[in-house]
């Protein structure tokens, strides 16, 4: 088992040797379980899974961690975060950089898995200010064309104008320096990137290679894993293409199961990396931290 020290809670650091892992907690959201949230199971199966787990079955909370890496001479994030336009309980990232001794501008890379908002959100203050000034950015081509595409914005329903909007916000002023690499290429040493559509259209998971042990980044591969690690045939409101994350949520998991690869994910629990097993025809998470 890789060397885990937890610096403080929301601050965990896994050593790999020529590779060192540091997750660090952005918050968490909440909203009330309904029966939309998982769209294919019904509402008792949902609430059976949550009590199994120990969780409410009224109130959701999900977390957000994200994962900081020194590979390859490079100091990289994988996603940003809410910033200033989380909830009150989101928008720890700087908090938890400044608990785990990491200067903002010291980052090198931002690596983007998705333009979700609680992905990209932390990128610029609302001062419009870059909040890694030095860092340059990364994001997946498919996902990049999908969002950015003016007349696909135009015809959006109302619901989801938002999240075009804010993808405009973080990244038109700096369109031109952004650089799009195509899913499954190397984005930086050590670092390659795994199609992984269907929560978004150009949805990128990451395997960070180089250290003691690979470490697959998921990102949104799974939302809550009391349900959708344990339940990967189950569907939640976010994922865009249903049917599409579902066969790549089981993708991702066999791949790193496989592979003996630790896994990193934005929703996980605890210090949200551990190891993944099969659990019958499901899978089970274990934090290698709480």
């Amino acid at each position: 088992t890789p060397r885990t020290s937890k610096v403080a809670p929301g601050v965990t650091n896994v050593d790999l040797g020529a590779v060192r892992v540091t997750m660090l907690s952005d918050g968490y959201g909440q909203r009330p379980l309904d029966a939309n949230f998982v769209r294919n199971a019904p509402l008792a199966d949902v609430q059976a899974a949550l009590r199994e787990a120990g969780l409410s079955t009224e109130t959701l909370t999900i977390p957000y961690t994200i994962p900081y890496v020194e590979v390859g001479g490079q100091r990289v994030l994988f996603d940003v975060g809410n910033g200033e336009f989380g909830a009150a309980t989101a928008g720890k990232l700087l908090q938890n950089l400044a608990v785990a001794g990491i200067d903002p501008k010291s980052i090198t890379a931002v690596v983007f898995s998705h333009f979700h908002g609680d992905h990209i959100n932390g990128l610029r203050n609302k001062a419009g200010a870059l909040v890694f000034p030095k860092a340059k950015i990364y994001v997946p081509t498919t996902e990049w064309n999908w969002w950015m595409d003016e007349a696909r914005m135009a015809a959006a329903p109302e619901a989801m104008k938002n999240a075009f909007a804010a993808t405009r916000r973080v990244f038109a002023p700096i369109a031109s320096a952004v650089v799009r690499f195509e899913p499954g290429a190397d984005v930086l040493p050590g670092v390659r990137s795994i199609p992984a559509f269907g929560h978004t259209p150009g949805h990128t998971a990451f395997a960070i290679e180089g250290g003691s042990r690979k470490v697959m980044f998921w990102a949104d591969n799974t939302n809550i894993a009391a349900l959708f690690v344990r339940h990967p045939d189950w569907s939640a409101v976010f994922d865009m293409d249903a049917d599409a994350a579902r066969a790549t949520r089981r993708k991702l998991a066999d791949m790193a199961i496989d592979s003996d690869m630790l896994v990193a994910g934005y929703h996980l629990p605890g210090a949200a990396i551990g190891t993944l097993s099969r659990r019958g025809a499901s899978y089970e998470f274990a934090p290698l931290a709480r």
